[in-house]
């Protein structure tokens, strides 16, 4: 009897050192993806200041590893862009909205000018604020403004951190929320018969510029800012 519940007790040990041994494994598989996945991306924001940023540098700071937009800064929110201008990329951040939150990204922007119609915007936009009630589908989150309307429903509450992927290929576009596909189009071919806002968007021939955020004053933050290049692989 003795012997037989040692024997039990060696095979149990035996499966627990077993069980760690697969979790190890499955953990090591798991860090090594995410460090595959990672690879080529660059920091566009150090977390500590705005090195490496042009702009509204009074209405947006860095606050505790987070670009915030301060609107008791000047110019109403303005324009952060990067100083370094992008074609081909795939841009990666978490954004956080409080309520009624309006900004944007814009992509291929230039300095100066509306970048909404001289480059791309990205609507960052609290949908469920009952001031945005009627809005056009291009204007919702995610939607390239004026040109392509995105899906609606998959931002997380208010005041939750949000992650967002921007991919850009030429004149494709892909923008990934929270997991899903929001966005997934071609500038040129959703404009060819005329922009849905019926302006002109001559920004849509841009095929470089810069990066950064749109602000309407309303405080948004940021963080975890890194672009993949792909025009440089």
């Amino acid at each position: 009897m003795k012997m037989k519940f040692i024997s039990n007790l060696l095979i149990s040990k035996c499966r627990y050192i077993i069980l760690l041994l697969v979790l190890a494994i499955f953990t090591f598989s798991c860090g090594s993806h995410q460090i595959k996945e990672d690879k080529g991306f660059k920091e566009l924001f150090n977390g500590k200041n705005l090195d490496g940023w042009v702009g509204n540098k009074d209405s947006y700071k860095a606050i505790d590893g987070m670009i915030v937009v301060d609107p008791n800064g000047g110019g109403s929110g303005g324009n952060l862009l990067t100083s370094n201008e992008y074609s081909d990329f795939i841009l990666r951040f978490e954004f956080q909205l409080t309520p009624g939150g309006n900004n944007g990204l814009g992509i291929h922007a230039p300095l100066k000018g509306d970048v909404a119609y001289l480059g791309k915007e990205l609507q960052i936009l609290d949908n469920t604020a009952e001031k945005y009630a009627n809005l056009k589908p291009y204007q919702y989150h995610g939607s390239v403004y004026g040109i392509i309307p995105a899906k609606r429903g998959y931002l997380n509450p208010v005041g939750e951190w949000n992650q967002q992927e921007v991919h850009v290929q030429g004149s494709k576009i892909q923008i990934i929320l929270n997991g899903t596909s929001i966005v997934d189009a071609d500038f040129l071919e959703a404009s060819k018969n005329g922009t849905l806002d019926k302006k002109d968007h001559p920004g849509l021939q841009r095929s470089k510029g810069h990066i950064g955020f749109l602000g309407h004053g309303d405080i948004v933050r940021f963080r975890n800012i890194a672009i993949k290049d792909l025009s440089t692989n």
